[in-house]
């Protein structure tokens, strides 16, 4: 059964990309319901800051409507769509002349000690913005979007092996930071 289900969840977004493609607005605005959590996602990861990752969503809509008829593969709609989301969102740190700009939220002192993922996600939050967004980018595409090196390779324009020597040493400044190393 979960099998049929994924098969026609193919066949709806095949079909929403091609309706999309003719133009049907309706189409669109479907994917965009489904995607667009997933781009503003990788959006923050690259930017850090949540109102320029919610601007590099909204671009990143712009740029793929008008691009859809580049997509070959509908089956690769959501990595297409995250790399455009991740160009956008380095587009803008740059636009802006900075790197990033990350809130962080202040610990209560009176909440119980489970709030400990809280801390422990204001630092890899702050482990995160030592990166370069092109290093951000990467892991996002690995860790947020499932893709492995020969498609994040595919997606970025960069060979394999290079991904991951990449990928290998940002994970290796993320434990320092972080203090795993």
């Amino acid at each position: 059964m979960a099998i049929e289900s994924t098969v026609a969840e193919i066949e709806l977004l095949s079909s929403d990309v091609a309706l999309a493609r003719s133009g049907d607005e309706a189409a669109f605005t479907r994917l965009v319901a489904t995607y667009h959590p997933d781009l503003v996602r990788m959006a923050r990861v690259v930017c850090g800051d949540p109102d320029l990752a919610s601007e590099a969503a909204q671009a990143a809509w712009a740029v793929a409507w008008h691009r859809l008829r580049d997509l070959r593969d509908p089956s690769r709609l959501r990595p297409w769509l995250m790399t455009i989301a991740a160009n956008e969102a380095r587009q803008l740190i740059r636009s802006q002349g900075r790197r990033h700009l990350r809130e962080i939220a202040l610990l209560d002192p009176t909440a119980p000690a489970a709030d400990i993922g809280v801390a422990a996600r204001i630092d890899l939050a702050n482990a995160l913005g030592t990166l370069d967004p092109r290093d951000r980018t990467l892991l996002g595409l690995r860790y947020l979007a499932g893709l492995d090196s020969s498609e994040i390779a595919r997606e970025v324009g960069m060979s394999a092996t290079a991904v991951r020597s990449r990928m290998s040493r940002a994970l290796d400044r993320l434990r320092r930071e972080l203090g795993d190393a």
